[in-house]
């Protein structure tokens, strides 16, 4: 059968469109419009939807179409008290999306895995040029250095936040990335929260407490301290109580691995509390506690829970979030605690996380249903007032269609 131009190159069109990553001229992923629409906090209490000229994709960068992003605490922080002086801001550091264009130098991702147009895609810190912040080791100070996509002070580009349809990841920045395409939409905008989590057990692993029979307490059943609860369920950690005022909260803690829960509401004066903390463990105190509450008062509290010679770990305060009293004496000295902090991750907590992930599926956590709430980009100040009541656990704002 002959054919003429026209029909063999449409052909041509309908197979490329079937090959998986290759978007075809006609494919969305191929569609960039002229403008990108960018969410920014342009006041306390507002986020507004601003548009922009779509910025120009150079050699060393990517331009990426947003599929989802999560609002994290931060994000809540800085909506509420802007603590960074950031206004105007494009927020948003949780999220994914899909490769549209990519600079001729752009071969792989931060762990040399190969990329390409209609790749998935979270991005990581952004290192800029500080010699004592290497990808993979970083032993020598942590990451307060580091910038990251959401946080960035407004230029030119606009697009620098998740909250977005399109940002522009720039390698000129030190801007990292990973390839996350076997991960399903939900896992990757969960990415970013359990990272934090990863970091945190990696630190508590270093106090050489934490084991398979640890008695594990995790105050605070936020996202951050239900994704704690995940994390150590996959580590084989049996015993893992949770304290908490929020009862709905503590129950779904029970769903990810814990074996009992304190509600500190019932509970009047801290000697009462940690009663029931022990009680919760069968008449011991914890070997290990993370603090995920963000409050110096339960930061000062913690330390009750914990049996002498015992662990924890502090994750709490991604802000300055005030002073907490204790008793050195008490608190510390007599009964030998061994403490560690933690604050954000590294790029290989990155990749361990992406095993978590998977491992939290295979044993059937719900980790799913952490997104309690999906928002459209163009109603995402209704997105940051509904995370600041708290009555749902990770919001997150979406593309138009997946919302």
């Amino acid at each position: 059968m002959e054919m003429n131009a026209s029909q063999i190159e449409e052909i041509v069109k309908q197979v490329l469109s079937n090959v998986s990553g290759i978007p075809s001229a006609s494919s969305p992923s191929a569609e960039i419009p002229q403008t990108v629409k960018v969410g920014m906090l342009t006041e306390l209490g507002k986020m507004e939807v601003k548009e922009f000229p779509m910025p120009q994709v150079g050699d060393d960068d990517l331009l990426v179409r947003v599929e989802g992003c999560g609002i994290c605490g931060t994000d809540s922080h800085e909506y509420k008290r802007d603590p960074f002086s950031l206004i105007p801001v494009a927020l948003g550091h949780e999220g994914t999306g899909e490769i549209v264009k990519m600079g001729k130098n752009v071969k792989t991702d931060s762990a040399g895995k190969p990329v390409k147009i209609g790749d998935k895609i979270v991005t990581c810190m952004i290192f800029k040029d500080d010699p004592d912040i290497t990808m993979f080791d970083l032993n020598k100070k942590n990451v307060g250095g580091a910038d990251v996509y959401g946080l960035l002070p407004d230029d030119e580009v606009h697009a620098n936040g998740w909250f977005s349809n399109y940002i522009l990841v720039r390698g000129g920045l030190g801007s990292t990335f990973f390839n996350v395409s076997d991960l399903d939409l939900d896992s990757r905008i969960l990415i970013e929260p359990c990272a934090v989590l990863i970091h945190a057990v990696e630190r508590a692993k270093t106090t050489g407490i934490l084991r398979f029979n640890s008695r594990v307490v995790v105050q605070g059943c936020g996202p951050i301290g239900l994704i704690c609860v995940a994390v150590l369920k996959t580590m084989g950690i049996q015993n893992i109580v949770t304290v908490d005022g929020n009862e709905q909260r503590m129950e779904f803690s029970h769903r990810l691995g814990a074996s009992g829960h304190v509600n500190f509401t019932q509970h009047d004066g801290i000697e009462n509390l940690a009663n029931a903390v022990k009680e919760a463990f069968g008449g011991h105190l914890a070997d290990f506690a993370f603090q995920c509450t963000g409050s110096p008062a339960g930061h000062a509290n913690v330390y009750k829970f914990i049996r002498n010679g015992g662990g924890l770990c502090e994750l709490g305060f991604f802000i300055n979030g005030g002073d907490a009293t204790i008793n050195p004496h008490f608190d510390i000295c007599s009964k030998e605690i061994t403490e560690v902090g933690s604050w954000v991750y590294t790029l290989r907590d990155y990749v361990t996380t992406f095993d978590f992930l998977k491992s939290a599926k295979a044993i059937g956590l719900p980790m799913k249903e952490l997104i309690t709430d999906k928002y459209p980009l163009s109603r995402i100040d209704e997105a940051f007032k509904k995370a600041a009541s708290m009555t749902g656990l990770k919001i997150a704002v979406m593309r138009e269609d997946l919302a």
